[in-house]
Parts: C-alpha cells; structure tokens; sequence
C-alpha cells in the first residue's frame, strides 16, 4: 500500500504535509483529534490543494493524441493535472516567506532533536527520573502512550509530542 501525502494547513496558518496510509486512515485520525500541526500543536486541520504526485511521463505524445481520439482520458488527466499544478504553484507563490521561515524552522528543529537522547519506549520513566533528581538532566526523547504523557503533564512534567517525520532516527 502506498502512502497518501496531504498539504495540510492548521487554523494558525502553518503549513506542513501529512503522510497517512490512505484517504480513510486520514479522515479517521482527523474525527479522533489526532492530526494536529507540527508547530502549534492545533487539531483544527484542513486539506489544502495540492498538485497529485503521479506518474505519467512514460506515456507519448502519440499515445495521449490516439486515447484522446478514441474518447479516453488521458489527454483530460494531462489536463487536469496542469490545472492542478498551476494552482497549487499559485497557492505557494503567494506566501514564500511563510515557506522560508516554516522552512527554517524545521531545520532548527531537526538540529533541536538530533541534539537530544533517544531513550525509546523508556521516555515517561526517564522523564519523570530527570525531574525528580534521580538521573541526570538531559534533553531526552522516545515514544509515550497517551495515558503516560497525560500522567507527566498531571505531575507537572511538561513534554512536547513530536511528529514521526522530525525523527531523525527514522530518516537514516
């Protein structure tokens, strides 16, 4: 199964993509909450126009002329996918410094992470070890279920849930 890679936007203007297994897994993150946005941690998200990534390079011009004369669809997805293009082109030329400086922030904080202690499935125990004195202070991060970071915060220990595409573990 191939991924599904959405432009999104939150309700504070961010821009970011979203990589989902398809349309309907999407749609069941989005009802359950679980979207939210990279940098402001909103979960009112909406889909922004994008241009689909497909690939119809191989096809000829002869081929796209004789489809077309025969009633197919080609030459109207050629089309559809230039109307697309031109719009989502539009859509980012009309903010390149909102790009620029989004840009720049995922670099600092993919710097941010790199700097920091994978500690895996160990986080909410090594986090709560940092804060009450019984390890030494470090910038840490790993996985937490729910119930274990609502548990953190419910103790006063403050920690920021990361999305999968700033792990840098993941990208090598």
């Amino acid at each position: 199964m191939g991924l599904k890679v959405f432009d999104l936007q939150c309700s504070n203007s961010h821009v970011f993509e979203g990589w989902f297994g398809s349309h309907e897994d999407y749609d069941s993150q989005q009802a359950r909450g679980l979207v939210t946005c990279p940098v402001c941690q909103s979960d009112t998200i909406t889909k922004r126009l994008s241009a689909p990534r497909l690939n119809v390079g191989h096809f000829s011009d002869s081929q796209i002329a004789a489809e077309s004369a025969s009633g197919g669809s080609l030459q109207r997805t050629s089309t559809a996918l230039s109307v697309a293009a031109q719009q989502a082109q539009s859509v980012v030329a009309a903010s390149p410094e909102l790009a620029q400086i989004q840009a720049a922030v995922m670099v600092q904080m993919r710097e941010f992470i790199r700097k920091t202690e994978n500690v895996g499935d160990r986080f909410a125990d090594e986090a709560r070890k940092i804060h009450e004195g019984e390890s030494e202070e470090r910038p840490i991060r790993g996985t937490a279920t729910l119930e274990e970071r609502e548990s953190l915060a419910e103790d006063g220990i403050a920690v920021v849930a990361l999305p999968d595409f700033l792990d840098t573990d993941r990208m090598q």
